[in-house]
């Protein structure tokens, strides 16, 4: 399965905190959205996206019932919106959080959500390993005059 990987905007200096409030959002059909769209809506926390639906669903079914719509086709209609927020779930979950200002950290593939968090955690750790110098960690030396570095001497060291 493939995850959008979103980091919240940060709240203070605890990177353990920070780092477990992370989102993995899975890309493709939903079917607890296409099933229980607004109140799926509501769990997630999509107020604009609810009130659009609403919206939406609210002037369908008026001009359905202006236009005099049979009960097939009504049917159809709604089951076609239901299907439409079972595909698009992901996408307004996507962005909602860039909305609310989480920075999109990319994409992990996983075969469930552990997997995911845990090849994400493992990428994410050792980037910023890269990126951040250890103040205590030791200096290297360099080597003088005769000393060997691996099977090549110094340049230069003829004492």
């Amino acid at each position: 399965m493939v995850y959008s990987v979103f980091e919240p905007p940060e709240r203070g200096g605890d990177t353990t905190a920070h780092a477990e409030r992370f989102a993995f959002v899975r890309d493709g059909f939903s079917f607890a959205a296409f099933l229980f769209g607004p109140i799926w809506l509501l769990w997630h926390r999509l107020w604009l996206a609810l009130i659009g639906y609403i919206s939406v669903a609210a002037v369908v079914v008026a001009g359905m019932k202006l236009i005099g719509a049979s009960y097939g086709i009504r049917s159809l209609v709604g089951l076609l919106f239901a299907l439409l927020l079972g595909f698009e779930a992901s996408s307004l979950q996507r962005w909602t959080l860039t909305r609310r200002g989480w920075r999109d950290r990319g994409i992990v593939v996983g075969e469930d959500l552990e997997t995911a968090e845990r090849r994400f955690f493992a990428a994410w750790v050792a980037s910023i390993g890269s990126q951040v110098r250890q103040p205590h960690a030791p200096k290297l030396r360099m080597p003088r005059g005769n000393e060997v570095v691996g099977l090549f001497p110094e340049p230069g060291a003829n004492r």
